[in-house]
């Protein structure tokens, strides 16, 4: 298992007391649950079935055998941090650190603690269930290669058997789950919006599991008025889950499977049977259970899929591109995977690349344009970003600084104990 070379003997110690505050025994007890025959019949489409969600009470209360992964992110690690459940292990936590490592900067202890934090709340869950559960690193970590991989490996050494690690998609992301998949790290690809954002992952990086968010995908078309947003994101979904199915016939070291993700309802879960994987919220698996599912639930796959976009709108031009993998497109791949750098390549090198393809997949984002996203949060006002500014780009950033300002509410309890 990777250890980092060059750390000191006091970082090895800090790291070493970490791993001990974030770590918790599991038991070996193994938890028995009932079956649902709905879920039994969706997973017999070959769809994987997980719980989205932090609240362990709350997935408890919806738990069948059918199960079998759950997902969390820094909203829902938030949701649960600002219950008050997790202040007796960050004053532990601040305790230890003035011990071993009095001289950490405080953003350095925030992020140590906001560490054994995240460890605390997956494996929680992983002791309730026994299964695996998806751990997302710091924003602030998701342009830097060297922080990703480093964190990664500390968070995977916490809980091997059940922890898969989830990187945003941004350019060092992708270089990054390359190099950790390389190494035999379990990754959850996180915050795709587009099938040719999960075409290029699965090429370039082959990590365990992409995501489609589509529930934001029918809500930015909705809210910007450019249709009703019906099955936007499910046809995104479907279009690469078929984009997928393809690479792995032709490329068989390619073993990433599709999460549907940011699923609103459960008329969405019936719909997107087949799928390789569904991430649902309590809530909309609880409605997807208690709605009329008795008949046959079937695989939409390959069927042509009409969305609620009007194609008379000015913006409706900006969706196509979405469920779209043109060739031009899979040849920028081909030419990518035939660099020789790929090993050493930076994220900066790797937008210049595109942009020399004339592939508008990293918009260079000035800090005021950081700031009109934070303020406009999840879903962006349209007719406020050119259109050289690609939609799946727009929509990641949207969501990665979504979820930094969550981020930055967990830290902000942190810091009250500081």
């Amino acid at each position: 298992m990777r250890k980092t070379n060059n750390m000191t003997a006091a970082s090895r110690k800090l790291d070493d007391v970490i791993h001990e505050l974030a770590f918790m025994e599991l038991g070996d007890e193994c938890p028995v649950f009932d079956s649902d025959p709905t879920m039994a019949r969706l997973k017999e489409t070959g769809t994987e079935l997980w719980i989205d969600t932090g609240d362990m009470e709350r997935a408890r209360s919806i738990w069948k055998s059918e199960l079998t992964a759950l997902t969390t992110n820094n909203t829902l690690a938030n949701q649960v941090v600002q219950t008050g459940v997790m202040d007796e292990v960050i004053g532990e936590t601040v305790s230890r650190l003035k011990e071993v490592a009095p001289g950490l900067s405080q953003e350095e202890r925030v992020t140590e603690i906001g560490f054994v934090i995240n460890c605390r709340i997956a494996l929680r869950l992983v002791r309730a269930f026994k299964i695996r559960v998806s751990v997302e690193l710091h924003p602030s970590m998701s342009r830097d290669i060297e922080r990703t991989i480093n964190y990664a490996w500390r968070y995977y050494r916490v809980c091997p058997e059940y922890f898969t690690i989830k990187i945003p998609l941004t350019p060092e992301g992708y270089l990054a789950v390359r190099t950790l998949r390389k190494e035999g790290m379990p990754i959850n690809f996180t915050l795709g919006f587009s099938a040719r954002q999960n075409y290029l992952a699965a090429r370039l990086s082959n990590p365990d599991y992409l995501n489609v968010f589509l529930g934001r995908l029918n809500q930015v078309a909705s809210e910007n008025s450019v249709g009703n947003g019906e099955l936007v994101g499910e046809k995104v979904a479907l279009a690469t889950q078929e984009a997928l199915l393809d690479i792995r016939k032709h490329y068989p070291e390619v073993t990433s499977k599709l999460i549907g993700a940011s699923i609103r309802n459960g008329a969405q879960v019936k719909f997107l049977a087949g799928l390789d994987v569904l991430t649902i919220p309590p809530a909309a698996m609880e409605q997807f259970l208690s709605s009329e599912n008795s008949g046959f639930i079937g695989s939409n796959i390959g069927k042509e899929i009409q969305p609620g976009i009007d194609s008379n709108h000015s913006m409706a031009s900006r969706f196509p591109k979405l469920w779209e993998v043109p060739e031009s497109f899979r040849q920028f791949v081909d030419d990518l995977l035939a660099e020789g750098n790929l090993a050493c390549m930076t994220g900066e090198e790797l937008e210049a690349f595109c942009r020399k393809q004339s592939i508008d997949l990293f918009h260079s984002f000035s800090a005021d344009n950081l700031k009109k996203i934070i303020d406009q949060g999840k879903i962006p006002l349209l007719k406020d970003w050119p259109e050289k500014i690609a939609l799946d780009d727009l929509m990641t950033q949207s969501a990665l600084q979504s979820f930094s300002k969550d981020q930055g509410a967990l830290d902000d309890r942190i810091r009250s104990f500081l």
